[in-house]
């Protein structure tokens, strides 16, 4: 079993019952506090097997580390991957250090599910309401963060939406109450740039309601400074071509949308008949999910509107 689609995470079947998942992510700190970094990561690495609808088993620590710093600073980054790791549990089984002038953190993580139970991001159907189970703006944040303008509420929120993992969600758009038809995870290519992804993947089309999509609080006004990510820009120069933007879309609201998302929410395409039963359990889980928007008929891509 193999999929072509771009998705979250390599899909390998080992019987008629059983395949293996399988995905790999690490980068370097986005936060100051090195224990937020190491959950943040872990959550990250995390998130891709739940986007496919499968159950993480174990997982093995990457590590980056220059040799000019303390210690007890990466002690603290796998400390806070561990806890992470734990309250998904998830086992850290091992992994791998190398020397690194700038430190790097990520895992390694092996996940199974059901062949017949995979949920990819090339299923979704018109007609089918789309869910996001987080806000947007992190990338925007830890921007303002490094740039030194971010107020500190701003980015304590941010760090809470990173490090929250996606498991809850995951397990409620992989049980067989919903029929989630389309599955995939927020995270570098913007929240545009990852439903493009499903849209062109199920060769469908999406409206997108851009005044229901959650932002972290505080980050329109530093959008509206410029604080924006060179991946943000990145991501909107790559779906321009096929977007079609509302001419009441303010600009630091497209900036938003297009913003570089690390562990951002999971984007669900779900059977319209099912939304508001998926909203209620996910809000019953502690997750304050959102009805974004829907497929439509048409080419591929997207119509973001009021």
């Amino acid at each position: 079993m193999g999929f072509s689609t771009g998705d979250d995470a390599a899909v390998y079947q080992l019987s008629p019952s059983i395949a293996v998942v399988e995905t790999v992510d690490f980068f370097p700190p986005i936060v100051d506090d090195p224990y937020a970094f190491g959950e943040i990561a872990a959550a990250n690495s995390l998130s891709d097997i739940w986007a496919m609808g499968a159950k993480p088993l174990f997982a093995l620590n990457l590590v980056g580390f220059p040799s000019d710093l303390p210690i007890s600073i990466l002690s603290k980054i796998l400390e806070g991957g561990q806890d992470k790791a734990s309250e998904a549990g998830v086992p850290i089984l091992g992994g791998h250090s190398v020397r690194d002038p700038e430190p790097k953190y990520g895992m390694a993580v092996t996940g199974v599910v059901h062949p017949k139970r995979v949920l990819t991001n090339a299923g979704a159907k018109v007609g089918d309401a789309l869910i996001l189970t987080k806000p947007l703006g992190s990338g925007i944040a830890t921007t303002a963060l490094k740039q030194g303008v971010v107020p500190p509420n701003v980015i304590e929120s941010a760090i809470k939406v990173m490090s929250a993992l996606n498991q809850r969600a995951g397990e409620l758009f992989a049980s067989t109450k919903f029929k989630v038809h389309a599955l995939t995870d927020i995270t570098g290519f913007g929240l545009l740039g990852h439903l493009l992804g499903m849209m062109t993947a199920s060769k469908r089309r999406a409206k997108l309601a851009w005044r229901q999509v959650p932002v972290i609080d505080g980050v329109l006004g530093l959008a509206t400074r410029g604080t924006i990510p060179g991946g943000t820009k990145s991501n909107l120069a790559y779906v321009k071509e096929k977007v079609e933007f509302d001419a009441a879309l303010p600009e630091e609201m497209k900036w938003v949308l297009a913003d570089a998302q690390t562990n951002g929410g999971l984007l669900a395409a779900i059977a319209p008949a099912q939304a508001e039963s998926a909203l209620r359990a996910l809000k019953r889980a502690g997750i304050d999910a959102v009805r974004i928007g829907e497929v439509v008929r048409g080419d591929v891509g997207i119509e973001v509107k009021s």
